[in-house]
């Protein structure tokens, strides 16, 4: 099977997104499947041309107000021309900007079946960044375009009930993977609490995402400012990068920045912890909810995406009502303070994520994209019979 993979994010680019959609791609190629990747171009990085692997790399612009975030630019019809020199049995388009709405568009011209993904919660991040006034237009605009699409993939049944209501009617449930090798308790190092000051009795309060406003990262600093009334030498560690970072590290000397970090240095940081406490209410999913559970990292949250799936409040993690900042912070303060229950909690949640292996979701995502090859296929039989 050949499969066209069309998305505004990818490699080198550290989000939940790229993440997600490098492993489908890269899944599929193992299974003996080709993908045809099409992606925006990345300043200073040649495409990814992994065996396999088709790269068309198009023209694409920052995020304003984000320039570590980029959309691909209109390219219907190149887009068109490469389908129509060598098509594809199934499309999946991961992101819905300009790139995405093009490849879509080629694809019901050319008569080939698409699936789109819901991994971005635009119509909450308008809010944060001064445009609430926008919010009904960016939905109805959402909407729009995957009722485009033969099939919308979404992470949770939460998020499908969401789109129903919106009029989108074809969706199914794909869930998210983690990889439990790489994010291990294991990796645990004590070398590196030590140059955070934090001893082998001392709490460590971890958040992994973008340093940006739809994380609510004031809440975390402040869940710890109220865990250190209680162990006054505990730490607070915040990796990622984004536009608000500058601001929150001159106003937070105490809190320490890491910056972005990947692969088994990102695990170590997971692992190294002992509590992680995830503010967002703008997640579709939150890979990092999964990446500290599998790590032995109790989660505090709030009850919604990933959180609302996995954690089992008080076993595994705690969820907390969305919007109750204040219950928030109280319950990741407690559980902070407390080892033994913390300890409990990781052990749990490792536990609990241990089956959902990328592999397995490989499985998942091309069995639905052999689905609309299937069905297209069946349908232009039934035409030439006809």
């Amino acid at each position: 099977m050949r499969v066209g993979i069309v998305t505004e994010t990818y490699a080198p680019d550290v989000n939940g997104v790229a993440l997600t959609v490098q492993s489908l791609a890269r899944g599929l190629v193992r299974r003996g499947h080709a993908v045809d990747l099409i992606r925006p171009t990345h300043p200073g990085t040649p495409p990814l041309a992994d065996a396999g692997m088709d790269v068309l790399a198009v023209e694409g612009a920052s995020v304003p107000r984000y320039a570590g975030l980029r959309f691909g630019l209109p390219a219907r019809f190149r887009i068109e021309r490469r389908w129509r020199a060598e098509r594809p049995d199934a499309i999946y388009v991961a992101t819905e900007g300009p790139l995405g709405w093009s490849a879509v568009s080629a694809a019901r011209r050319l008569g080939i079946p698409v699936a789109t993904g819901f991994h971005t919660r635009f119509d909450f991040y308008v809010g944060h960044y001064g445009f609430g006034a926008f919010t009904p237009v960016v939905r109805r605009y959402l909407a729009r375009f995957h009722r485009r699409a033969q099939t919308t993939l979404v992470p949770t049944g939460q998020l499908a009930g969401e789109l129903n209501d919106l009029g989108v009617h074809d969706v199914r449930v794909l869930r998210r993977a983690v990889d439990t090798v790489r994010f291990h308790p294991e990796r645990r190092d004590d070398a590196l609490r030590a140059s955070w000051g934090a001893g082998p009795d001392t709490p460590v309060m971890l958040c992994v995402g973008r340093v940006a406003p739809e994380k609510n990262l004031h809440v975390v600093i402040n869940a710890w400012e109220a865990l250190r009334r209680r162990v006054p030498d505990a730490r607070c560690i915040i990796v990622g990068d984004g536009p608000d970072r500058a601001t929150l590290e001159a106003a937070h000397p105490g809190v320490m920045f890491a910056g972005t970090r990947r692969g088994d240095d990102l695990a170590a940081f997971y692992a190294s912890a002992d509590l992680f406490v995830f503010p967002s209410l703008t997640e579709t999913f939150g890979n990092v909810v999964l990446e500290a559970m599998a790590s032995g990292v109790p989660v505090v949250a709030y009850a919604e995406a990933a959180a609302r799936e996995y954690i089992r409040n008080g076993q595994n993690g705690i969820r907390v009502a969305p919007g109750n900042e204040g219950g928030l912070i109280e319950r990741a303060a407690t559980l902070g303070a407390d080892p033994t229950v913390r300890a409990a909690m990781g052990r749990s949640a490792r536990a609990s994520v241990a089956s959902l292996s990328p592999e397995s979701v490989v499985c998942e995502f091309e069995s639905i994209m052999q689905s609309l090859a299937g069905e297209n296929l069946h349908e232009r039989s039934t035409a030439v019979a006809a």
